[in-house]
């Protein structure tokens, strides 16, 4: 008697722990959570690109100040000025634009 009851015991404990195994494999191959763990790897993936591209920029400054002390050059003539800042031009706002006249331009009505 008490043998059947442990072997029925153990066979519910394991039909459950499998079960939950199964839907737990189940939500993590579920299109959302594949997207999230996708989003999550890219997010990293930036992170140590923008870490690297800092690592290199501060090699890069290093070394100029290495070879101009090596050359003796300064850091700056004075009679060299600095470039303005860059303008951007925003695309919305340049009147020569086509379909700004009002109406949309929607390709998907030409069918």
């Amino acid at each position: 008697m008490f043998r059947r009851t442990f072997w029925f015991t153990a066979g519910a404990a394991a039909g459950v722990w499998a079960t939950q195994k199964v839907n737990r494999k189940i939500k993590a191959l579920s299109p959302e959570s594949l997207a999230a763990q996708a989003a999550d790897k890219a997010v990293e993936a930036g992170h140590r690109l923008k870490d690297f591209a800092l690592d290199v920029r501060a090699g890069m400054v290093q070394r100029e100040a290495e070879l101009g002390d090596a050359l003796g050059l300064d850091a700056a003539p004075d009679n060299v000025r600095e470039l303005p800042p860059q303008r951007y031009a925003v695309a919305l706002d340049n009147p020569r634009t086509p379909y700004t006249n009002g109406t949309s331009y929607n390709r998907n009505e030409d069918h």
